[in-house]
Order: structure tokens, then C-alpha cells, then sequence
């Protein structure tokens, strides 16, 4: 069991404790080829840090209910997140249309229909679109609810020769499954839906599933520049995760006309990268009914005056596109960042959220993810909502929490079928 501090009071100083220190370091490394040499996994190397605490405002006065949270707390908390780390989404107007690919196909011996739609979000034919995958169980009657999260590309989730390919993705068919279990999610009565984030905006690294060349002139945040006759972006404007939060949301408004699918009971989800989009998308857009993090890491779940595992400086080295520029700023400069992951996780309440960890997964820094859940739980208390309802952190395979949920699984940088069994039985939980 992992040793842990009880002493978690927002505002106070917190440290380490030598039992978490000797567990930290024998663990296997498991983080980026790219890590910069300085990468702390020392917990005795944590700086001393204050949280900033999430019912104090900025200007000082305390929080004192859920509607002043709602009314003046949270919209400076998340003008905050659009300022110094993701960057403000501009207002797009939008023209959604659906436009099917191939006819709906029966799928997985009758378990379910397989719909492929083409969504075109804007009036211009040039702009981005997404070529949306869903999967609708057949055995529930009415309508359904659903997991929405991105890919790689759709022809990497599932090895069927009937999925279409997604545009700039050169996975191989089926070359993500694993990380896909459709059958586990579809027997269990939830609908499945996923898009390849290239089709918003491919990421610096490339495409997801092989590194190319193209970048980010391809996506939605270049559509939008040159309809302003713009060419370069602001310091505070969007970077590729709030894009992806943005396409995720215009696949929302597609499903919330479905009529197979409860549009009310859509969770949204993400592993690693993706995972900080799942967040920032879930905090911007409280349609989202659920919101689940795999491992998202430092610009995700975990906090980021840690300094352990990936910092601000060595994200914003290797990703800096993620993120809008102010961010840089932050790189070693943590303690002035005026805010953190704790509340990009209370931007969520009083919606369920779930953070997962993985043991191996020390790049992402397990404990820093657990302790920003932890520290969220105020917010959800002023609206009558449980938290993680823990004080420590659980023992390895020990899922956790109320509605705010936590596990830490045995294994590294992943999403398992571990993984998903829990978010099934979180998400279960919360079906009317």
C-alpha cells in the first residue's frame, strides 16, 4: 500500500513521507523516450508547495455555497485554465450536418449496429470535419448512453474490414483494439462512439499511430486564422488540446441528436494526450455527464507544483503546441501558475469524474493525480456530493471513491481492460 500524507488541508504545505519515497523508487521507469535528463522520480526532491485552495477567489473572499461557486468562483477558475494553460477557445459558429459513409452494418454476431457519419461542423467545405465511429448496442431498448473519446484513427480501433479509414491516420486496422474492448462496453449497454483527433488537428508528433510531417495547419485552429486573416495565434488563444476538447463537444451536439443515443448520459474519456483533452472538455462543457482521465499526466490530472515526472517545462518542451503559449511561463516557475489540477477536477462538480493511475506509470506521477482528485473533493462537498470519501491513497488494483473516482492499477502507460471494467461499473452507478 502506498504510504501517504493525512495532513491534506487545501492551502497548507505538503510534502512527502520517506515510506512513499523508498515504494517511488523501486519502481520500474516507465515515461517518455524524450525525457529530459533532469526528470525528478525522487519524492525527497518535490518542492514544498501551497495549493491554491478552491474555495478562496481570487480577490480573497471564501466560497461559501454551491451557487457562489457557480456564479463567481468557478468562471474565474476556468478563465483562468483558458488564460494561463490551455488557451480560450474562440467562439466558432457552427453548422452541423450529418452525412452517413456507409449503411449501418450489424456487427459482433447481432451485439450491436455500426454507424459511420461524417460530420461537417462548419458552412465552408474546406474546414475540418470529423468521420465520427459509433457503435449502438442492440439487446437495450430505448435510447442508450455512451462513451465518447478520441482515437488514433477509426481503422485502429477496430480490425473490421468494413471501418473506414480516417484521414491522416495510418494505423493499421485493429492496431488499437486492445485498448478498445467494444464487446466488454457493448454487453454491458453502452454505446461506444470515437473519432481520430486528426481530424480536428494532428498532433505535433504526428498522426497518433505513426510520426509524420504534417502538423497543425491542417486543423481547426489554421481554418480559423485564415478566416480572421490571421496567421499567428495569441499568448492566451487555444492550443491543440482545447481544439481537441472543441471537436469532442461538436461530437456531442451530433449525439445528442441520435435518437439511439441518451444524449444527457454521455461520459467522455481519454488516455494520456487524450485524457487531457477529456478534461478540459468535460470542464468547459458541463453536457458532458460523465468525465474519465487514463493517465493524462502533467497538463492533465496531476499537479503540476509537483515537479515529479513530466514537469510544465519538459511538457511544454515536448508538446508545446498542447498548449497556448502563456504556458511556458510556468516551466519551473510553478508556485506562480494561479492554478492547478485539483481545479481543473472541481471545474467538473457536481458531475461524477473519475482519474486513473498506472504503478509503472511514473511520468504521469500517480500520486500527483491522486492528490488532485483528493483536493476537488471541497468543491463537491458544497454541493452534497461524496468524494473519494479516502484519506489515503489505495493499495495497487483497489478502485476508490464516491463521485469522484480513483483506482492505481498494477502495469505502465496504458489503457487496459482493467481500466475499462472500472469506468463501467463507475458509469453504471450513475444510470437513471
Amino acid at each position: 500500500m502506498l504510504d501517504t500524507r493525512h495532513d491534506f488541508t487545501p492551502g497548507t504545505i505538503v510534502s512527502s513521507w520517506f515510506g512513499l519515497l523508498m515504494f517511488v523508487l523501486a519502481l520500474p521507469l516507465a515515461s517518455s523516450a524524450q525525457e529530459p535528463p533532469d526528470t525528478n522520480y525522487d519524492e525527497a526532491k518535490v518542492p514544498r508547495y501551497e495549493l491554491p485552495d478552491p474555495l478562496v477567489c481570487f480577490d480573497g473572499r471564501q466560497v461559501s455555497d454551491a451557487a457562489m461557486w457557480r456564479e463567481v468562483r468557478r468562471p474565474e477558475v476556468l478563465q483562468a485554465f483558458a488564460t494561463h494553460v490551455y488557451g480560450r477557445t474562440p467562439k466558432i459558429e457552427t453548422s452541423l450536418r450529418a452525412e452517413p459513409l456507409a449503411p449501418d452494418a450489424v456487427v459482433f454476431d447481432g451485439l450491436a449496429t455500426r454507424k459511420q457519419i461524417r460530420l461537417r461542423l462548419l458552412e465552408s467545405d474546406d474546414a475540418p470535419w470529423i468521420d465520427l465511429l459509433l457503435y449502438v448496442p442492440n439487446h437495450v431498448e430505448g435510447r442508450v448512453p455512451a462513451f465518447l473519446g478520441l482515437n488514433y484513427g477509426n481503422q485502429g480501433v477496430d480490425s473490421d474490414p468494413g471501418v473506414i479509414p480516417s484521414r491522416n491516420a495510418v494505423c493499421q486496422p485493429g492496431e488499437h483494439a486492445r485498448r478498445w474492448p467494444l464487446e466488454m462496453v457493448l454487453k454491458r449497454g453502452f454505446a461506444v462512439a470515437s473519432f481520430h483527433g486528426g481530424d480536428i488537428e494532428l498532433d505535433r508528433h504526428g498522426s497518433g499511430c505513426r510520426f509524420t510531417t504534417e502538423g497543425w495547419q491542417k486543423g481547426i485552429r489554421h481554418f480559423v486564422l485564415r478566416r480572421d486573416g490571421r496567421s499567428e495565434l495569441a499568448n492566451d488563444e487555444w492550443g491543440s488540446i482545447g481544439a481537441w476538447a472543441w471537436g469532442l463537444s461538436r461530437a456531442l451536439d451530433y449525439l445528442q441528436t441520435d435518437p439511439a443515443i441518451d444524449g444527457d448520459r454521455v461520459a467522455v474519456f481519454g488516455h494520456s494526450r487524450t485524457g487531457k483533452a477529456a478534461l478540459w472538455a468535460g470542464a468547459q462543457d458541463e453536457r458532458f455527464a460523465i468525465v474519465i482521465s487514463n493517465n493524462s499526466g502533467q497538463g492533465g490530472a496531476s499537479l503540476a507544483r509537483r515537479r515529479f515526472g513530466e514537469s510544465v517545462a519538459a511538457s511544454y518542451s515536448l508538446s508545446g503546441i498542447w498548449y497556448c503559449r502563456n504556458y511556458r511561463q510556468y516551466g519551473n516557475q510553478e508556485a506562480a501558475l494561479p492554478v492547478d489540477s485539483h481545479l481543473l477536477i472541481a471545474l467538473i462538480a457536481p458531475r461524477p469524474v473519475y482519474v486513473a493511475s498506472a504503478e509503472q506509470d511514473r511520468w504521469a506521477d500517480p500520486r500527483g493525480e491522486f492528490l488532485a482528485a483528493f483536493h476537488a473533493e471541497p468543491v463537491y462537498r458544497l454541493f452534497g456530493r461524496p468524494g473519494l470519501e479516502v484519506t489515503e491513497m489505495p493499495p495497487i488494483d483497489h478502485p476508490v471513491g464516491q463521485t469522484i473516482g480513483y483506482h492505481i492499477r498494477t502495469g505502465n502507460h496504458d489503457i487496459t481492460p482493467y481500466d475499462w471494467q472500472r469506468y463501467l461499473d463507475f458509469a453504471s452507478r450513475f444510470r437513471r
